[in-house]
């Protein structure tokens, strides 16, 4: 690569919870750069998360990091050329990627729920991402499945 790599700029922790992970995941459901909007679908998903809780004794953000934990993937398949012939090849993930691709994951399969608000749907995929069942646990669970029955290819890293 000829250009220098770009500087990593520092978010800003969020005003409710003065947590990092939670303006990344914010930046991340924003659409359009409507950045106060995201954070009141966000934080009214977290109220329905703690109203839907039941008797566990967790604060609703320690859900959601409990879900986007289990939905964090470790492996995934990438495509490389070896002699003619296309190879899916296991490889680790970075941890900056594992953590944006479960949010991703999490806020791709929120939106394709049916549920009436933006907030219900995404408190809903939490809670079940947090269980370790949804969508976007299956896509983790899938993306290793994948990852194992290539498992022959390792050898093939680059």
């Amino acid at each position: 690569m000829r250009k220098t790599k770009a500087k990593k700029r520092p978010l800003l922790p969020d005003p409710k919870f003065n947590d990092q992970l939670v303006t990344r995941f914010v930046n991340n459901l924003m659409q359009d750069g409507k950045k106060s909007i995201a954070f009141k679908i966000f934080y009214d998903a977290l109220e329905l998360v703690e109203a839907k809780k039941g008797e566990t004794e967790k604060t609703a953000l320690e859900i959601w990091k409990d879900a986007l934990t289990n939905v964090m993937p470790h492996v995934e398949v990438r495509s490389r050329r070896v002699g003619g012939a296309n190879f899916q090849i296991p490889m680790p993930i970075r941890a900056d990627r594992k953590i944006s691709m479960a949010m991703k994951w999490l806020i791709l399969y929120s939106k394709k729920r049916n549920d009436k608000s933006m907030a219900l749907k995404l408190a809903n995929e939490v809670v079940a991402a947090s269980r370790e069942e949804g969508a976007a646990y299956k896509k983790k669970s899938d993306t290793h499945k994948m990852a194992e029955a290539n498992k022959a290819f390792s050898h093939f890293k680059f």
